[in-house]
């Protein structure tokens, strides 16, 4: 679509006018220093605004300077910036940073071309540091760029890289420093990520509104005969992605049952907040291992049971199974075993694997059964970036799709699959060489429901802008009446 990009930017800038300025640029403002909004924007990489600006001023106040910053250790830096997002892995960055910095005479160089050959430095932050510090054309590219651009159908780009790309070539170049302030305000607060407020936004006449679901309009009475909302999130520890917004960020979903796995904590580790969520029952079945496994639900519909594991000590101790059952249907959240490095857990995780699939028959028998959860499996070579190269790794073995065929076969339905034939849609992505901002990942986290109610489920999504976790969430709409 053609959009009027200057008069949509125009537009948004004043929509946002009076909503929190990102930190950096807040930073870049205060202190007008090349250094410090470099530190900031390498610390803000996954993080909440409001905890990189309080680990920013805790670090700034030992090292307001390259020279000041090499006084101090790796432990001490971690301190100071903790709770960063991988705040262990920063600090190892800006200890080296310093030293790094001595090829630019100790100064922080002012092309994307030299910052990039900085510890912790890639092109997103490259970019930022270009366009925010030194006020030179460039266009910084984090996930609201690229979500809102695509919405707006500006670009059509399936990661940051190729974005940043296509808006070189096409956007004006009066646009590029402004840009990613105006858009992370906007993301932020407006087009959110999950549920955009489309209801107050000023461009809702105008957007193409590509892929969006919006929020329910405030005050709007809920349809008892609507479709009903699952997610299923693998949060790779629920303590760390409460550090990041997990609180907040949860009624955004706007979701009536929310299953988590892998929350890697017991219940006397866990926060009265996260307990207690308004509108939420939660529910939590903890490994007997601190800081492993474990699922949870968030439903702000009350089900008739709760059942607990599966009933087989050998897999109810590490907590991976959690059930609820309500009027017509069982929804079973699932944290399926890896196989692990040199498949050493695959005989346990196809035991386990056969003794879930007993388990869903026999719940079938009384009612329909809806799966979720990460099940540790790529089931097809669609379902991940490099097929050939992983056919002997943890989660793509023959042993492991074998079972996924039979689980398939005997009635189970994978619900994306019934709306998305298309490949590189992943869930899952290594932390390593940028594989998400390169989108080298794979589909593991499922929806899946007995084949007699598949015409119920009225659509399946990955929502792959959602961060927190090395796993995104999966979305679910189920009619049940």
């Amino acid at each position: 679509m053609n959009i009027n990009i200057d008069w949509f930017l125009k537009t948004v800038a004043l929509a946002i006018r009076d909503k929190q300025v990102p930190v950096v640029d807040l930073i870049a403002v205060q202190t007008k220093d090349p250094f410090k909004v470099l530190v900031a924007t390498i610390l803000s990489a996954r993080t909440k605004d409001e905890t990189t600006a309080k680990s920013s001023a805790r670090l700034f106040k030992h090292a307001p300077d390259a020279d000041s910053l090499a006084t101090l250790s790796e432990e001490q830096i971690s301190t100071f910036i903790y709770p960063v997002g991988f705040y262990k892995t920063k600090a190892k960055h800006l200890t080296k940073l310093p030293e790094r910095l001595k090829q630019f005479d100790g100064k922080v160089p002012e092309t994307i071309e030299e910052l990039i050959t900085l510890p912790g430095v890639g092109r997103k932050t490259a970019n930022l540091v270009v366009s925010v510090a030194f006020q030179k054309p460039a266009i910084c590219v984090d996930t609201h760029v690229h979500r809102i651009m695509n919405i707006w159908e500006y670009v059509e780009t399936d990661t940051p890289l190729k974005t940043e790309i296509a808006l070189r070539k096409k956007l004006p170049e009066r646009h590029w420093i402004g840009v990613n302030s105006i858009l992370v305000a906007f993301g932020q607060s407006i087009c959110r990520p999950v549920s955009p407020h489309c209801d107050i936004c000023p461009l809702e006449k105008k957007c193409p509104q590509k892929g969006v679901n919006p929020r329910k309009r405030p005050g709007a009475k809920m349809d008892k005969n609507r479709a009903l909302k699952f997610i299923s999130w693998n949060v790779n520890g629920i303590r760390a992605v409460e550090k990041k917004g997990f609180i907040d960020m949860l009624p955004d979903f706007d979701a009536d049952v929310i299953g988590l796995q892998e929350t890697k904590a017991q219940p006397d580790q866990l926060s009265e907040e996260l307990k207690n969520i308004p509108g939420y029952t939660s529910y939590w079945h903890s490994a007997e291992r601190k800081g492993y496994s474990g699922v949870a639900f968030y439903s702000r519909i009350e089900p008739v049971t709760v059942h607990y594991g599966l009933g087989d000590p050998e897999f109810d101790c590490e907590g991976r199974v959690l059930t609820l059952e309500f009027d017509s249907y069982f929804l079973i959240n699932i944290y399926f075993p890896n196989s692990a490095e040199k498949l050493k857990r695959l005989d346990y995780k196809l035991r386990f694997n056969e003794k879930l699939a007993i388990y869903t028959k026999e719940l079938e028998t009384n009612k329909a059964v809806i799966l979720c959860g990460d099940f540790n499996v790529a089931h097809k070579e669609i379902d991940l970036k490099n097929p050939k190269t992983n056919v002997k790794n943890a989660g793509f073995t023959p042993e492991e799709r074998a079972w996924m065929d039979s689980f398939v076969e005997a009635g189970y339905v994978d619900t994306f699959r019934m709306f998305n034939q298309e490949p590189d849609q992943y869930t899952w992505w290594s932390y390593r060489f940028s594989a998400r901002a390169k989108n080298v990942g794979w589909r593991i986290d499922y929806f899946c429901v007995s084949e007699g109610v598949k015409t119920k489920v009225k659509n399946a999504a990955i929502l792959k802008d959602i961060l927190g976790s090395d796993h995104c969430p999966v979305e679910l709409l189920y009619q049940p009446n």
